[in-house]
């Protein structure tokens, strides 16, 4: 073998451990993402609940003007709001019914 197949066969195996290195990598990454996509649908579910929850109790009419739960009923929803700067996060896991569809027409043929 010439120097030159050598340095061919060389730099081809790196090329060939590099490009399975950075699909390992791209896949965990990918997997981790929808993880945490997945726990973001979670917590914003989470927050709007309590934030209706509040929003019920200071309606209650011995509750009705009450400041503190006045100033949590605002914190809750601020809170979500913030949250919703996520939403291209958390809708990656999320399938609406035209996806779901799709894919089971697809999967079925």
């Amino acid at each position: 073998m010439s120097r030159l197949e050598l340095i061919l066969i060389a730099i081809t195996t790196l090329s060939i451990l590099f490009n399975i290195f950075i699909i390992a990598y791209a896949r965990k990454a990918i997997v981790e993402l929808l993880s945490i996509s997945e726990e973001l649908s979670d917590i914003q579910e989470m927050v709007s609940s309590f934030a209706d929850h509040v929003r019920g109790v200071y309606e209650m009419e011995m509750f009705y003007g009450d400041e503190t739960l006045k100033s949590l009923m605002s914190h809750a929803i601020a809170f979500g709001e913030q949250l919703q700067t996520f939403d291209y996060i958390s809708s990656l896991t999320t399938i609406t019914e035209g996806e779901d569809l799709d894919e089971e027409a697809t999967s079925t043929n």
